[in-house]
């Protein structure tokens, strides 16, 4: 009464395709969001903007910001700072094609770019640095006096 089911062999999505799904989902969705990005007129992600990561950290004095910039020159860099908000600007100019070359992809990111970050606490504007090394975005904001913590002893 009991029949035996034929042994199951797996058939991994690879051999339906040819290569990974994954891989190819991925490639045509970096094309298709590129060619997207590419025709927009105005600011914004869909222009093909750039918007480096960053880190905001704080410490009892200062607030700092650690911004990746690879390939940016300290000069095409500008940092305002304005009522608690951080404005970084700058433009990363792309390289001059060279002849004789048949590029295959160009993946690396140029054009400008812009930042805004709100700012935990009151810093002071005047004593603001700025460094660019290996590719990362240093700025120190110390911290205004009045927004310094004050610690508050008990009276028993």
């Amino acid at each position: 009464m009991s029949k035996l089911l034929p042994a199951r062999t797996s058939q991994g999505l690879t051999s339906w395709f040819g290569r990974d799904p994954i891989t190819t989902i991925r490639e045509e969705m970096n094309d298709v969001l590129g060619r997207f990005s590419s025709e927009g007129n105005g600011d914004g992600w869909m222009t093909g903007a750039w918007v480096p990561s960053l880190d905001l950290a704080e410490t009892d004095g200062e607030i700092e910001i650690k911004m990746e910039a690879p390939g940016v020159k300290p000069e095409e860099i500008d940092i305002e700072v304005r009522a608690d908000i951080l404005h970084i600007k700058g433009e990363h100019k792309e390289e001059k094609e060279e002849k004789g070359k048949t590029y295959h992809r160009i993946e690396r990111r140029t054009g400008s770019f812009s930042r805004s970050v709100a700012l935990p606490c009151a810093v002071n504007e005047d004593q603001v640095t700025a460094e660019c090394h290996d590719g990362i975005l240093t700025i120190s904001l110390p911290k205004s006096e009045e927004s310094k913590m004050k610690k508050i002893t008990v009276k028993g």
